[in-house]
């Protein structure tokens, strides 16, 4: 197993402390592993582990039950699109088909070059702004094909790298 980051350690460590018992802080430390490497492989899973004192099993249940924890390599930029009547009501097409089509993914999928994996969500809580969708926490709302186009040319421009699980 590769040793974590100094900064990574603390955070972990700071996140255990702030709860009475550690498992209380399971979903907390799996996020900030997965933000480490990307997605929770088996070498985050056994982090998180050894973080919190409880057994992969444990945390196997955690990690499925979640919609936002990825047990498989996820691309760069998860989309998450609401797939609620809300979003729906309005737009006429399907904002996820668009996405799906234009990235060349099935439902689920990730794209090619890597960088975007597309998921539905039954909702992501702002119907005030239908049709939405977010990605990597990040709120895109009042979505048009031509808005939808500009995100990922922007998302496609950006330079960060995150860590990977080899």
């Amino acid at each position: 197993m590769s040793p974590l980051p100094t900064e990574l350690e603390t955070e972990l460590a700071r996140l255990v402390a702030a709860v009475p018992r550690p498992r209380e802080a399971a979903v907390d430390v799996m996020y900030a592993l997965q933000r480490h490497y990307g997605y929770l492989c088996d070498e985050a899973m056994h982090c998180a582990a050894r973080v919190l004192g409880m057994t992969t099993l444990e945390l196997e249940s955690l990690a499925t039950f979640y919609d936002y924890l990825y047990r498989r390599p996820v691309g760069r930029y998860v989309i998450h699109v609401c797939d609620s009547v809300v979003c729906w009501m309005f737009h006429q097409d399907s904002i996820f088909d668009y996405l799906c089509r234009t990235l060349g993914v099935p439902p689920g999928g990730t794209s090619e070059d890597g960088l975007f994996t597309v998921l539905p969500a039954a909702c992501i809580g702002n119907c005030h702004n239908a049709p939405t969708m977010l990605i990597n926490g990040r709120f895109y709302d009042r979505l048009t094909p031509e808005r939808i186009d500009a995100v990922l040319a922007e998302l496609r421009a950006g330079t960060e790298e995150p860590v990977r699980c080899k």
